[in-house]
Formats: structure tokens, sequence, C-alpha cells
């Protein structure tokens, strides 16, 4: 598979001049779907694999293996380029190097490393916490370190504005940008003062999650040199209530010719590819 052109992709975002909402993808026909309606970029979220694989809350349960072996799937199937949440890289700085070298054989183009203490601690209560800035910068160093492929993009990750507040971010940030990452990514901001900030304190590409209903302008975003801004992970939440309440009609009598809002029969070709692999059958087992 030919990943490096899709991280070259990824790169050319970064190095734009406008700011793009990703499509959050979570399996082979879901980044299908993304790439067919003209989304430059797929994002692949912790939270949304460990719904996908495990059924389970974000709580950090999913395991490398498994996460990477998802990634790999939703870059197999599409030619999007695709940004994952490696969440704190599942363990120390030595676990981030690991992290790294399997999702750059499973073919994503960017990763994120958050500098958040996970898994949560005995007795530490549910407010999220942070490691301290030396241990994040190790693990955004051990990151870089392990990439083979130099246009893989490492994307350092921080939630200090929400937890420790503007100073803490915008330390991290400075300590981030000098150990090398290519972007910044930062969690919970609300305003544009917020956003003003940071951006003022950055030198590098940002991407935002969870940002605030007054940023959600993408031409302000990108005069703020934001170039990538989550929207969410609707997708996931609107396939389980089409699965819910497909099944729900089923299960109350509805016959299967009168259920409403099902894909139509080109919808399902499109999204498997019935084409190639009906070219495929013609040239190779006729």
């Amino acid at each position: 598979m030919r990943w490096t052109e899709r991280r070259e992709r990824f790169r050319a975002i970064l190095e734009g001049k406008t700011c793009i909402h990703p499509a959050s993808v979570y399996d082979p026909v879901s980044v299908r779907i993304a790439e067919d309606l003209g989304f430059e970029l797929g994002m692949f979220a912790g939270s949304i694999a460990s719904l996908t694989v495990l059924g389970a809350p974000d709580q950090t349960l999913i395991t490398l293996s498994e996460f990477a072996e998802q990634a790999h799937r939703i870059c197999r199937a599409g030619t999007l380029p695709l940004l994952v949440d490696a969440d704190h890289g599942y363990g120390n700085a030595l676990n981030v190097m690991r992290t790294v070298e399997e999702l750059e054989t499973a073919g994503i183009a960017a990763l994120t490393i958050e500098d958040t203490a996970l898994p949560q601690a005995y007795g530490a209560g549910a407010a999220a916490q942070l490691i301290s800035i030396d241990e994040g910068v190790g693990k955004m160093k051990a990151a870089i370190a392990a990439r083979r492929d130099p246009r893989l993009t490492i994307v350092g990750r921080t939630s200090a504005l929400a937890v420790n507040g503007l100073e803490d971010a915008l330390a991290r940030t400075y300590a981030y940008e000098t150990a090398g990452v290519d972007a910044l990514f930062f969690l919970g901001v609300r305003t544009r003062a917020q956003l003003e900030a940071l951006a003022a304190g950055c030198k590098l590409p940002i991407v935002l999650g969870g940002a605030g209903a007054e940023l959600m302008d993408r031409t302000y975003l990108a005069t703020q040199g934001v170039r990538i801004c989550l929207q969410g992970h609707q997708p996931f939440m609107a396939a389980v209530a089409a699965v819910r309440a497909t099944m729900k009609a089923l299960r109350e009598g509805t016959p299967p010719a009168q259920l409403a809002n099902l894909a139509s029969a080109q919808l399902m070709q499109q999204v498997s590819r019935d084409a190639d692999y009906a070219r495929w059958s013609r040239d190779f087992l006729a």
C-alpha cells in the first residue's frame, strides 16, 4: 500500500492555509463513505475504537493490538489519510515507541500522543490528571525517534487548558514544540480568547477537539493556525440509532419489506466496491 503518499497529503493539509473538518470513521465501510463524499481526512478516535471493538466506554480498555488492527482495516479499505488518537501511547515512553511502530505499519498518516495520566489511577477520582511536562516531553521524543517514515506526522496532544489552565497549556506547548512534534492538538478550547492566547504561543499547525460553539467558523480558525477541527463522532452514534430502530421495528412485527431508511442495493454495491470484485473475478477466476 502507498502509505507515504497519504502521509504527504496529510502534511499538505497542515501546511495549507485553510481549516478542514475530518470525517469520523470507524470501519472499512465508513471510511469508504467518507472518501466517496469528498472528505480530505479520516479521524479514528480512541473512544470510538473502544465502542467499535469492545462495546465499552472510553476508559482505556482497548489494547494497542486491537486498536492497530482496526486502524489497518480502515487504511486498507480506502485511500483517505487517517489521523488516529493513540491516547497516552498505551503506557510509558517505551510503550509509545511500540505504539508508533505498530500504527505506522498499519498505514496511518498521523497520530496523537497525549499527556493525560492514563489509565485512571486508584483513588484518583473522576477528574482528569496530567503527567508532568518532563514525562510528556519524553513521550514526544520517543514517538519521534520510533517513526521510520519521516512523512508520518506526530501530533502532541494536551488538555492542559481545561485541566490546569492557560499558563500550563502554554508551557506544554513550548515544551512539545521544542521536543520536535509536527503539530499540536488542543482539547477543550471553548472561546476565541483562549484560542488566540494559545495560537500566539504556538508556532506549529493546530488541531482542535472538543472546541466551543463560538469557534466553529473555519475561516476564523484558519487565521489562528488551526488546520484541523474535529466536529465529534456523530456517524457512529447515528449508526447505533439506526441499527436499534431497525431491530426494534422487526421485533415489533414490521415486515422487512416495509422497513424505512435502508441502504439501497446501489449504495451497498458502492461501499463494498462490488464492481472491483466483479472485475477481479472476471480477470482471475474465469
